[in-house]
């Protein structure tokens, strides 16, 4: 991927398989999944339903749901899945020698209203 100014933000092992963890950023904080032992994402950490925290959510497949009210995020696009309207912010992650990169400039925008 070119264009993007990429991060070193944590080995891959510390986000727990089918988990995730929380970073804190100036512009609001970002959830980094874990959805296999190579593979990772990152979005906002607030959902847009009631502003559950979505690090906190049950993560399966390719998804989280949100602990509060079950919405079901698809962490490719940010999407809402199924009848829920909404989406979240999802930001360019890779994995590298057993660490996560993020796209700099996810950590600079501020969080969609």
């Amino acid at each position: 991927m070119t264009g993007f100014t990429w991060l070193d933000i944590a080995a891959v092992d510390d986000i727990p398989l089918r988990g995730a963890r929380k970073i804190k950023t100036a512009m609001g904080c970002v959830a980094l999944f874990r959805t296999g032992p190579e593979e990772a994402f990152a979005a906002t950490d607030r959902c847009p339903h009631k502003g559950g925290p979505l690090s906190e959510g049950i993560v399966h497949g390719q998804s989280v749901t949100c602990p509060l009210h079950n919405w079901v995020f698809d962490l490719n696009t940010g999407q809402a899945q199924g009848a829920d309207a909404g989406s979240i912010a999802v930001h360019p992650v890779r994995v590298e020698g057993g660490r996560v990169l993020i796209d700099a400039a996810a950590l600079l925008r501020p969080p969609a209203a």
